[in-house]
């Protein structure tokens, strides 16, 4: 029996079931949690801040590193909980990841800034974090927003997605074995709950990973108390190849860039521009390895490609293949779902001859779906792929350097990749441009973002 599942999960006459992605069935029961308990869990976490923050940056240091060591000793159990309730395979690997990525917040090093005239620039807790995360890689980003604030001396109420509740209370059960008296709460709610914690008016700081209509949501509830934003929305990323590109060097990076965690990704390739002259080697590419990709319920450690998480996106990318369909695309692999494996298994799907303006093209599927686009000129494939509101990452692919590094400078998103796509690092800030948010994670722009910066002059 999983012991942190058994320590989160209530009874089910208290609780919301949760269900496992690929097979539907009871995984266990979360908390539901009220706007009364969120006010109290706030107040709690407001007044254990000043001293979690008194006790320095060194102390607050060596804790995270301990939580890490014990997230990375309980992985194999946070990672089945992962698998059941988000389907990915390979849990113990994002529980595994959020322990690296705890420990370099906690080694990231973040010192007083001289400033001219013996002024110096400082930086100082917020006070408390509200993080809002999301169902895709539900420990692995509420680390992301977790580690920096508490490094910071802030302390957080920490509200997961309500498709994948159980593996983050799992988390924060680990963090709380080792901090302070509501340091870190977390609290299990619906909507309205994550409403309240947005606009609550002793909340200093809200960190959001999820989409772009969400987040304009959570900007309007924080209104009322101003309070700091992180916004990590909703991306639409596209890729170039540029014409002379070695396909088979590339296929598979292009495959996965698109495909990983069943496309789940916010920063994952889902429009790819391919110049004429490879655009049928590359299609044929690719829908080989769709063909060939290992998928299946995430229990099984031979699968990549899990299921969709849940039922509504499932309908998202169910609406955006037929739509295509309808237009006349190419579906040259998949276009089905494959329910022998799960409800929500659908099988990885390549669309050709399919251009902008088709709903596959202009909208974020966030599923196992890559819709391939032919064009002419590369001035023009530029063009469209800025040609949207969303600008978290893009990517261009080609074997001349300089005119790999032109076509870069060119695409508007937070973070372009040569050669490669969707990578992230701990020490290299990562953030979105236009509707896809504002702020910056990671390294000492993650922490400066989880900070008020307090100038001293003498």
């Amino acid at each position: 029996m999983n012991a942190l599942l058994t320590t989160v999960s209530v009874a089910d006459d208290r609780g919301r079931p949760i269900l496992d992605a690929a097979t539907r069935e009871v995984v266990g029961h979360a908390p539901v949690h009220t706007v009364d308990q969120l006010n109290a869990a706030i107040a709690a976490a407001a007044e254990a801040q000043p001293s979690w923050a008194a006790l320095g940056h060194a102390e607050r240091s060596r804790i995270l590193h301990v939580i890490a060591d014990d997230i990375d000793a309980h992985a194999e159990e946070l990672g089945e909980i992962i698998t059941a309730e988000q389907g990915k395979a390979g849990g113990a690997g994002e529980a595994h990841g959020a322990a690296h990525w705890l420990r370099s917040a906690a080694d990231t090093v973040l010192e007083p800034q001289s400033l001219p005239d013996g002024a110096e620039q400082h930086y100082v807790p917020l006070g408390v974090v509200a993080s809002i995360g999301p169902w895709n890689f539900p420990v692995m980003i509420a680390v992301w927003h977790v580690a920096p604030a508490l490094r910071m001396g802030n302390t957080v109420v920490l509200k997961p997605s309500e498709n994948t509740p159980l593996s983050v209370l799992a988390l924060a059960e680990i963090f709380r074995r080792h901090l302070p008296a509501n340091v870190l709460t977390a609290v299990s709610g619906d909507r309205e709950v994550g409403a309240a914690l947005a606009a609550h008016p002793r909340i200093a700081k809200i960190v959001f990973t999820g989409s772009t209509a969400t987040g304009r949501r959570i900007v309007e509830s924080s209104a009322g108390n101003l309070a700091r934003l992180t916004l990590e929305l909703g991306g639409n990323d596209a890729a170039i190849v540029l014409p002379g590109t070695d396909v088979d060097a590339v296929a598979d990076k292009l495959f996965w860039a698109a495909f990983m965690n069943t496309g789940q990704v916010c920063a994952a390739l889902k429009r790819l521009y391919v110049h004429e002259s490879i655009y049928d080697d590359v299609v044929s590419a690719l829908a080989e390895r769709a063909e060939k990709a290992p998928m299946g319920p995430g229990q099984d450690k031979a699968n990549r490609l899990g299921p969709v998480q849940n039922p509504a996106q499932f309908e998202i990318v169910s609406r955006l293949v037929e739509e295509a369909r309808a237009r006349g695309a190419r579906v040259v692999t998949g276009g089905t779902p494959a329910t022998e494996l799960g409800p929500l298994s659908y099988r990885p799907t390549i669309i050709a001859d399919v251009e902008d303006g088709a709903a596959v093209v202009d909208e974020e599927q966030f599923g196992p779906v890559l819709p391939v686009i032919r064009y002419s000129e590369v001035d023009d494939a530029v063009r469209r792929a800025n040609g949207t509101n969303q600008g978290l990452g893009a990517s261009v692919w080609g074997a001349d350097a300089n005119e790999v590094d032109a076509v870069a400078q060119r695409l508007e998103a937070g973070t372009v990749w040569i050669n490669q796509h969707g990578g992230v690092d701990p020490a290299i800030p990562f953030g979105g441009t236009k509707s896809s948010g504002y702020g910056l994670e990671f390294g000492v722009e993650g922490l400066k973002a989880m900070a008020a910066s307090k100038i001293i002059r003498r």
